[in-house]
């Protein structure tokens, strides 16, 4: 049975849901779900843009035809060759064997990695920026959109309805509940700390084609979004766009304090606990604390890119840092997080190391800044310590 939702009068999403999805990429917890988009277009000719991950692949058949009626399919536009949004090309090709294929060099390049079945040269329209495709009322613009996130990334914007099909960008995490539009539901609460993890995770790295990619879109008339990923946006979109500008220039949401902690005998974690009372009691408000060694990498990622001040606490092991912290620093390295301010606590019953490793990671981040004295442990925290912490605590509100 189909279940397709209709977003104007003649675009309709044919997307599905997939909720027992463990690990998205086979990295990404979602608890919530991931949704994978796929929009007809129904005008003189009829569009497909994009199409699904194998494991919905039943209902969006079905949905297609639903929403066809009978009419043959057109066009396939491929903005993105991911497979969870180009596993059904092939069949698609087959099924609808007079469809052309809308696409850029690169997007061609990849379907012969991807495929071994023929597709002629005639089937082709490449395209490259800013070249159109009119469709009968509808006039199509596509635009390059490379690494945001895969190279070969485009968008599609249809000059008619205002609309920008935005491939993986203002996308997010979490199934689509019914509702298709974010207004339509509480975005800010239920589902923007997934698509801030959603960026961070997936496009943080490339905040300079991010940059590039917004703007082209500064020119064209923008009213509506629809991702191949979470809600589609007609209300409010400079929300959205704002923390887009935001996570692309690195630049925090919040000025306060996110305290990441590895502690094998809850030393270390004491001390990370006493420094965010200290801070509490200097009057910050909305700090985080995480244990690295439970918390999947992706959500302190994600709140890395939030917060302008990070407090990394953790115990020398094996002559390093500990292993946790050391896939979450390498992590928040490959993603390119800058502009920061980060301060140290350091644990270890002998030969402290930790510390001084933390420091020469962090000190390769763009504009990033390492501010207030290290605070050691030797074990645990005594009196002197928690002086130290209490005199962190105090640099750190300094240059909040």
């Amino acid at each position: 049975m189909h279940n397709t939702k209709q977003i104007t009068q003649d675009l309709h999403w044919i997307g599905a849901n997939d909720r027992r999805l463990s690990l998205f990429e086979g990295v990404y917890d979602v608890p919530l779900g991931v949704s994978y988009n796929s929009y007809i277009l129904l005008d003189d000719k009829t569009v497909l843009l994009d199409t699904v991950d194998k494991a919905v692949a039943h209902q969006f058949f079905e949905n297609i035809e639903h929403v066809l009626n009978g009419r043959k399919l057109d066009y396939l536009i491929i903005n993105h060759m991911e497979p969870d949004h180009c596993a059904e090309i092939e069949n698609i090709v087959k099924k609808y064997q007079d469809i052309k294929i809308v696409c850029n060099t690169k997007t061609q390049t990849m379907l012969g990695q991807f495929f071994d079945f023929e597709i002629a040269e005639d089937k082709f329209i490449i395209v490259k920026d800013g070249d159109t495709l009119e469709t009968g009322k509808h006039k199509l613009s596509f635009y390059m959109a490379p690494m945001v996130h895969w190279p070969e990334v485009m968008v599609t914007y249809d000059s008619t309805n205002k609309v920008l099909f935005s491939a993986d960008a203002f996308g997010s995490f979490g199934a689509i509940d019914g509702n298709i539009f974010a207004d339509e539901v509480d975005f800010d609460h239920r589902y923007m700390d997934e698509a801030r993890r959603y960026y961070t995770n997936i496009v943080g790295k490339y905040g300079q084609q991010v940059q590039m990619l917004l703007k082209k879109l500064q020119e064209i008339d923008i009213e509506m979004i629809c991702p191949l990923h979470g809600y589609a946006w007609r209300k409010d979109l400079n929300i959205f766009i704002d923390k887009y500008q935001k996570w692309s220039t690195y630049e925090p949401e919040i000025k306060s304090v996110l305290i990441p902690y590895t502690s094998v005998y809850g030393n270390t974690q004491n001390a990370a606990e006493i420094l965010a009372g200290e801070l509490a009691k200097l009057g910050v408000k909305d700090i985080k604390m995480y244990d690295a060694s439970v918390v999947h990498p992706s959500y302190i990622v994600s709140d890395a890119f939030k917060y302008s001040h990070i407090v990394f606490a953790t115990t020398t092991y094996n002559m390093g840092i500990f292993v946790n912290m050391e896939i979450l620093l390498n992590d928040l390295t490959a993603h390119n997080l800058q502009n920061r301010k980060i301060a140290i606590i350091e644990n270890g019953s002998w030969a402290i190391t930790a510390g001084n490793q933390i420091t020469e990671i962090v000190s390769k981040w763009k504009n990033t800044e390492i501010i207030g004295n290290k605070v050691t442990l030797k074990s645990s925290a005594k009196q002197t310590q928690r002086e130290e912490l209490e005199a962190l605590a105090k640099e750190i509100v300094k240059t909040l």
